[in-house]
């Protein structure tokens, strides 16, 4: 993301004010973050990650998966945009306006050099505060994946280094119902950047 900018007053309501311009901005906690256009490795990250996400989640039920651009509002002050993340069903149906969103389940953010700051530090901890029971944060350039939960000091970190899987899986199972999902990290980083 972006230099966060000075003033720290914004609100929901000003950013969604903003003119359209092609940027992506969101506030967290009254600080706007503006983030410019992603790099095609980090879409075809989202991608690569949504393909294989969405089976799973439809197959289970275990909510609804999206991508952004999309307004996810946790309070007056917060307004995020995850690149990819899976919701609770309002009411069993899928929602009409992304207000309507209330309960996110996991979100995911692809790191790039302009939003690794707001990735790693400003919306992890906004996210864990909000309760957000998954948050993967996606290093393309270490290769790696850090998994936040809301009580987390220090990531788990399910990586490959040197072609060395430390761990070959990244695990998430948002109900004991059903099987977990799992993504094979060397597989998708290497569809994703070889």
């Amino acid at each position: 993301m972006g230099m966060p900018q000075a003033a720290r007053d914004w609100t929901v309501q000003r950013v969604l004010a903003l003119p359209d311009d092609g940027k992506r901005y969101e506030v967290v906690d009254g600080e706007l973050l503006v983030t410019p256009a992603p790099t095609f490795h980090h879409q075809d990250a989202i991608l690569a990650l949504a393909v294989r996400l969405d089976p799973f989640v439809r197959s289970t039920g275990s909510g609804y998966l999206s991508i952004s651009p999309a307004d996810i509002e946790l309070d007056e002050r917060t307004l995020v945009q995850p690149d990819l993340f899976v919701f609770e069903l309002p009411g069993g149906r899928r929602p009409e306006r992304w207000k309507d969103i209330t309960k996110v389940l996991l979100a995911i953010e692809v790191l790039s050099p302009s939003t690794a700051r707001a990735d790693r530090h400003v919306k992890r901890r906004r996210y864990q505060q909000h309760g957000i029971s998954e948050y993967w944060i996606v290093d393309l350039d270490s290769r790696l994946v850090e998994r936040w939960r809301p009580g987390d000091d220090r990531p788990e970190i399910p990586s490959l280094r040197s072609g060395q899987a430390l761990s070959e899986t990244l695990t998430w199972q948002p109900s004991e119902s059903a099987a977990p999902f799992e993504l094979d990290l060397a597989a998708f980083f290497a569809e994703v950047l070889d």
